[in-house]
C-alpha cells in the first residue's frame, strides 16, 4: 500500500472537497494519513515526526506560507532522509503551485501527489530563513494577494498608475548596497525582487523566464523615477536588460543586501525585515512532485 502523509493548515482542514478527496484516495488503496498545523512551530515538528516514521513523500494543502513552511523545515532535514514534497494549492495566493502548473482541483492535485515524478528543484536561503518562491523587498513587500489591485499593476507590467499610487500612499525608496556575483548596485531602490519561480503577489509575473532547477535566482531591481520617466520605466519592465536605467535584471546565484535602516522584505508573502541579508541558492535541495507539463524545470 502506497503511503503519503498530508499536512493540513488547520484553517482549512475541515474543508467537504479536501475531506472528500481524501476519502477517495483512501478508497482506491492509498494510505493518506493527516496531520494538521495550527502555530508556526507545528510544521517543523511534524516534518521530523514523518521522517521518524519513514514516510517518502509528505503533501502539503495551504497557499505560499504553508508551502514556505514546508520547504523551510524539509531543508533543515539531512538530505538522505529528506522526504519528498507535494502540494495541494489551497490559499489565498497560490502563486507558486500556478507558476509551476499544480492542478487547482483539489482531486487533481492530490492525484498528481499520489502518482506525480519528484523532481530535484532549488530553494534559496536568506540568512537563517528560505524561500522557495520569490522575495520581495522594498514597494515589492507590501505587494501581497490582499493587496489593492492598483499596485499590484505594477508589477504585472501596467505601470501607469505606479506614480499616483506611490505618491498617494507615500511610498519611499530605500537606499542602500546589492553585491552580486561580478558587480554591485549603490543608491535608491524603489523595489527589488528576488525570484526563484514567476509569480507573486497574487498572480502578478516578475520573472516569466525564471527556471526552478537551474541553481539561479532572476533578480530585478527598480529605481525611483519621476512622472515624465514613466514610459522609459514601463519599457524597461517590458524588456528587461542588466543594462536598463531604471529596471535591472540580471541572474545570480548569491546576492547580499545591506540597507542602513531594515528593509521592508518578505518572503513567499511571509514578512521578514533585516538591515543585512545574504540570498544563497541551495541548488536541487528539495524533491518537489511536478506535473509533467510544468514549464518552470529545465526537464
Amino acid at each position: 500500500m502506497k503511503t503519503i502523509r498530508a499536512i493540513l493548515n488547520g484553517k482549512k482542514a475541515g474543508n467537504p472537497e479536501l475531506r472528500d478527496a481524501i476519502m477517495k484516495m483512501r478508497d482506491r488503496g492509498v494510505d493518506v494519513q493527516v496531520r494538521v498545523t495550527w502555530e508556526s512551530q507545528d510544521m517543523p515538528r511534524l516534518v521530523k515526526e514523518a521522517v521518524t516514521d519513514g514516510i517518502e513523500r509528505i503533501v502539503v494543502a495551504g497557499g505560499d506560507g504553508t508551502v514556505n513552511e514546508a520547504a523551510s523545515a524539509l531543508i533543515h532535514i539531512d538530505h538522505e532522509s529528506r522526504p519528498e514534497l507535494a502540494i495541494i494549492p489551497f490559499g489565498t495566493a497560490n502563486d507558486f503551485a500556478t507558476a509551476n502548473h499544480i492542478p487547482d482541483s483539489i482531486a487533481d492535485a492530490l492525484t498528481l501527489a499520489v502518482e506525480g515524478q519528484a523532481l530535484s528543484v532549488d530553494c534559496v536561503k536568506a540568512n537563517d530563513r528560505c524561500f522557495i518562491n520569490v522575495a520581495a523587498a522594498g514597494f515589492g513587500a507590501e505587494v501581497t494577494a490582499e493587496t489593492p489591485v492598483e499596485l499590484k499593476n505594477f508589477l504585472g507590467g501596467g505601470a501607469y498608475t505606479l506614480t499616483g499610487v506611490v505618491k498617494a500612499l507615500g511610498f519611499k525608496p530605500y537606499d542602500g548596497s546589492i553585491i552580486i556575483e561580478g558587480g554591485r548596485y549603490d543608491g535608491e531602490m524603489l523595489l527589488g525582487a528576488f525570484c526563484n519561480s514567476r509569480l507573486a503577489g497574487g498572480g502578478q509575473q516578475l520573472a516569466p523566464h525564471a527556471m526552478i532547477d537551474d541553481g539561479l535566482m532572476d533578480l530585478t531591481l527598480v529605481r525611483p523615477f519621476l512622472p515624465h520617466e514613466l514610459p522609459k520605466v514601463i519599457e524597461e519592465i517590458n524588456n528587461p536588460s542588466e543594462k536598463g536605467e531604471f529596471v535591472k535584471h540580471t541572474r545570480a546565484s548569491w546576492l547580499e543586501i545591506d540597507f542602513p535602516n531594515p528593509l521592508p522584505l518578505n518572503l513567499d508573502g511571509e514578512p521578514y525585515h533585516s538591515r543585512k541579508i545574504r540570498f544563497e541558492v541551495q541548488p536541487k535541495s528539495l524533491k518537489l512532485v511536478l506535473p509533467k507539463d510544468c514549464p518552470c524545470v529545465t526537464h
